[in-house]
């Protein structure tokens, strides 16, 4: 297909999305709620067809040789299809993001002033191999009075496109539109030049995958953007943390999933117990197939470890890696989470709650934790049923994207005979 009629594939698109926009984002919540609910029960009729067209995508990822990483991301089982059911479920029963008053005064003339929640408009999402994010994206847009347009990556094509159906017929059955959620089924690069040019037609994009794609889009994109460019996440053990908790909460952090976007990647250890600590959780984390990267301090307590040079406490690894760092307390911690963070995901283990407060107060993240996971970063886990993404930006969205994010506002204002002077 040539450029032209990439820029024209994408501008019919557009046009049938802002035809399903002008329809979805007046409907009931009830019929959005159906149209997702029927999709759970479709994409569990469908879920051997899924796995089939997802074995063909797994298949073409093997012979091009991609990374175990990129292949956990792309991978469909039975289990991650039975997650996705239950995430459709719940994202049916949450309360209604549109038409929320989320506040209200009265002007000393008179008008009655409210500011309410409405839909944000024609949403694109453009992401790398994770086929979930079809419905994961879809789904909050549909419940947030929203149009999608999806594009997937090459390598999750086919289960990409079922995925899609499923969501399309569910629409269907609910008497929506079913070009709420359509599929960019071109893969051509050019596709995503035209969805981000798309001024006037898309609204907003919101990329989901790594660091390349996301600095692409931000870089070339004349549409308003939600991202992250990376998780460059850490832990930070301080010397009043319980050792067991600790050692269990970082493996955890590290090897749950490596390829995610909240696993550890730099753990701040206070110099006061690192020659207590240390030992203990570097055993437990090699045992667990973790390599350990660490400063030169470190490595004279675990001589065994490699010795971490400066891009260390640059790096999202997304693998089996691990880099580590001694700090002087809370406050060294929190000066090398400002210098080398990403702004995504930092967790404090601590038993002193005053030093943990100082540290939620100061570390400036989308998200920040106490005594727990990093892996936690998931809107799912914030019971969100679902999340598009992370956003590490301060403008509009912030932390797990989910249908609440997905709304702008409007100001109603009710009168009396007033008249300006």
């Amino acid at each position: 297909m040539s450029d032209n009629n990439i820029f024209e594939y994408i501008k019919n698109i557009n046009k049938k999305s802002k035809d399903a926009f002008n329809v979805i984002s007046r409907s009931s919540s009830k019929d959005r709620n159906l149209a997702i609910l029927n999709t759970s029960k479709i994409i569990k009729q469908e879920q051997e067809e899924i796995l089939k067209a997802n074995k063909i995508d797994i298949e073409n990822a093997k012979r091009k040789q991609l990374n175990n990483a990129f292949l956990d991301r792309l991978l469909l089982d039975d289990k991650r299809i039975d997650n996705i059911v239950e995430g459709l479920k719940q994202i049916s029963e949450m309360s209604d993001p549109i038409g929320v008053e989320l506040s209200k005064w009265t002007q000393p003339n008179g008008l009655n002033i409210s500011r309410i929640s409405v839909p944000l408009g024609i949403i694109g999402i453009i992401y790398e191999s994770r086929p979930n994010v079809t419905i994961d994206a879809g789904s909050l847009c549909i419940k947030s009075g929203n149009t999608a347009i999806l594009r997937g990556g090459s390598d999750s094509i086919n289960s990409s496109k079922i995925l899609a159906k499923c969501m399309q017929k569910g629409l269907e059955s609910a008497h929506l539109p079913s070009k709420t959620v359509q599929l960019v089924e071109n893969t051509d690069r050019e596709a995503v030049s035209a969805m981000l040019t798309s001024t006037g037609e898309i609204d907003i994009i919101i990329p989901r995958g790594g660091k390349s794609l996301v600095k692409k889009i931000q870089d070339e994109a004349r549409v308003p953007v939600f991202a992250h460019l990376e998780g460059i996440c850490h832990v930070y053990v301080d010397k009043d943390a319980d050792i067991n908790k600790a050692v269990k909460i970082i493996v955890n952090s590290k090897m749950r999933r490596t390829g995610i976007c909240g696993a550890l990647e730099t753990l701040l250890v206070d110099r006061h117990i690192s020659e207590k600590a240390l030992p203990l959780i570097v055993k437990k984390l090699v045992e667990s197939g973790c390599h350990i990267r660490g400063d030169i301090e470190t490595k004279e307590i675990v001589d065994e470890i490699e010795l971490a040079s400066e891009n260390d406490w640059h790096t999202e690894y997304l693998e089996a890696i691990l880099s580590i760092k001694l700090v002087d307390g809370v406050s060294g911690a929190i000066d090398h989470i400002s210098k080398y963070s990403s702004n995504h995901t930092e967790s404090i283990i601590t038993e002193n709650t005053r030093v943990a407060e100082t540290f939620l107060a100061n570390v400036d993240s989308a998200i920040v934790m106490h005594n727990t996971s990093t892996q936690f970063a998931d809107g799912g886990e914030f019971g969100m049923g679902a999340e598009i993404g992370i956003s590490t930006g301060r403008i509009h969205a912030r932390g797990p994207v989910g249908a609440a994010q997905l709304t702008s506002f409007k100001y109603i204002v009710r009168g009396n005979d007033q008249i300006r002077g």
